[in-house]
């Protein structure tokens, strides 16, 4: 059996099914048209994006007439807009695009198209002639002369497997521009293509409504990002998850989710998860009346304990009690101070030492061990720990993975101690920074992070309907 013949002419009839891979269209119907100049395809929510020297323009499209819950996603760098005159005598001006054009058989080649709203209209695209290779052949009286494909792979998982890597436009919500965290995922994700733009989550207002949700910034209304990457500060974590959460109201995917970091950031509600999980961890005790004291304090253990604000964040608010007595002046002190704190198991085989694993998708990407600077029991690169790769063992990885999966986190940073009953979490945060992790283990945090997005930012697939909903594949 041989292939088709290169050489022969490429015989194309007024209506053809075609492709067009590189915005993720494995098939559309076009109108090939050679009384039109330029081939135009069916947009809408055009919206453009990136630097203004490479500027980019994104858009949906629904490529199965009559099929409008049906939405494809794409996006492309703009080469040119055009004003354009349509047959029927109307002028816009139209931003134009090159793809590939998949014709069949092996046949595929670029071209330029503009972007128009053709909603009302059989055929999604028009094949003008400028398209045409020179080897083509349009015989006006037939049709479908190309190898006949169907509007079926777009209610299959096929069209999120093959979806083809778009250019994404990606917000992080961060009020440290600079620091090493979010320029290392803006360079990451620049470096392969996608808009990354830094917002100020405290700059942030939002309009709240049924008919159309939406979040402002410095009095304009963000667009349509196909990602969110919380980096929440814990001093405004109230106010951040309320701005997720709008972003997860208009359909947002967002690598963290408001629900789980507002639970990891409170310390008890985060314990209370993981005990819910049967996640090990040290013996924690709280209460609210200071009659209750030596009962806290014995639930708990023996001295020494650890006593810890639910706010505490890098080790600030975290003291080690030596003795009994000890413990009970530092509670005594929280409480004169109205603060909010629980009291925790000292382990002590742990010496001083914790493990980080860095979760990401559902793997363990990195893990590396802190130890404390000095006399210090606290780990915490921030107050002088070091850091260094390390071995984790099957039961740790499973621990961490558990745990980040206990608060829905794409991303989290889990935080072990090593005792003689095994892994006991001591942190999930969802917020991890990524320089020390990063310089400790050699692995690149980031490029996982946005291999993750590149994934579940992809089209979902809808629900398979019947043929005489989604054509035949022949009409």
């Amino acid at each position: 059996m041989t292939g088709p013949d290169e050489t022969a002419p490429i015989r194309l009839g007024w209506e053809e099914w075609l492709g067009l891979p590189d915005l993720g269209l494995p098939a559309i119907k076009a109108k090939v048209d050679t009384g039109a100049r330029t081939s135009a395809l069916h947009a809408f929510e055009i919206e453009t994006f990136g630097r203004a020297t490479h500027p980019k323009v994104r858009f949906q499209i629904h490529p199965v007439p009559g099929r409008d819950d049906l939405s494809i996603a794409c996006s492309a760098p703009i080469v040119d807009r055009r004003e354009v005159t349509s047959s029927n005598g109307e002028t816009e001006m139209r931003f134009v695009i090159q793809t590939t054009l998949d014709a069949g058989d092996g046949q595929s080649w670029p071209i330029e198209v503009t972007l128009t709203d053709r909603g009302t209209m059989v055929s999604r695209m028009l094949l003008g002639r400028q398209a045409l290779r020179e080897d083509c052949i349009v015989l006006p009286a037939e049709r479908y002369l190309r190898p006949e494909r169907s509007f079926d792979v777009y209610t299959t998982r096929r069209i999120r497997q093959q979806a083809p890597k778009r250019s994404l436009r990606i917000a992080v919500m961060s009020r440290e521009p600079n620091n090493y965290s979010t320029l290392r995922i803006v360079h990451e994700g620049e470096e392969r293509g996608h808009t990354v733009e830094v917002i100020d989550t405290t700059r942030c207002y939002m309009g709240i409504n049924t008919l159309a949700p939406e979040v402002y910034y410095d009095g304009t209304r963000l667009p349509r990002y196909d990602a969110v990457i919380p980096r929440i500060g814990a001093s405004v974590t109230a106010y951040g998850c309320a701005v997720l959460r709008q972003f997860e109201t208009i359909g947002t995917y967002c690598i963290n989710g408001s629900a789980g970091i507002a639970a990891s950031r409170d310390k008890l509600h985060a314990h209370q998860v993981l005990a819910a999980k049967k996640i090990g961890m040290p013996r924690t005790a709280i209460a609210a009346s200071p009659k209750d004291t030596d009962n806290l304090v014995s639930l708990v253990g023996t001295a020494p304990l650890i006593v810890k604000l639910l706010e505490s964040t890098q080790g600030k608010g975290v003291v080690l009690a030596e003795t009994k007595k000890a413990a009970q002046s530092v509670i005594d002190a929280f409480r004169g101070l109205k603060a909010n704190f629980l009291v925790q198991d000292f382990v002590r085989e742990a010496a001083g030492e914790d493990i980080r694993c860095l979760v990401v998708g559902g793997k363990v990407i990195a893990a590396m061990r802190r130890k404390s600077a000095g006399d210090d029991f606290r780990s915490n690169l921030h107050r002088g720990g070091t850091a260094e790769a390390v071995r984790i063992t099957r039961e740790e990885r499973a621990t961490a993975l558990r745990s980040a999966r206990a608060f829905n986190l794409g991303m989290a940073g889990v935080d072990l101690l090593r005792s003689s009953e095994g892994p006991k979490v001591l942190e999930v945060n969802s917020s991890p920074g990524l320089e020390g992790i990063e310089r400790a283990s050699g692995r690149p945090i980031a490029a996982a992070l946005f291999d993750m997005i590149e994934e579940k930012a992809r089209p979902e697939p809808v629900r398979k309907r019947s043929a005489s909903r989604t054509g035949d594949g022949a009409a």
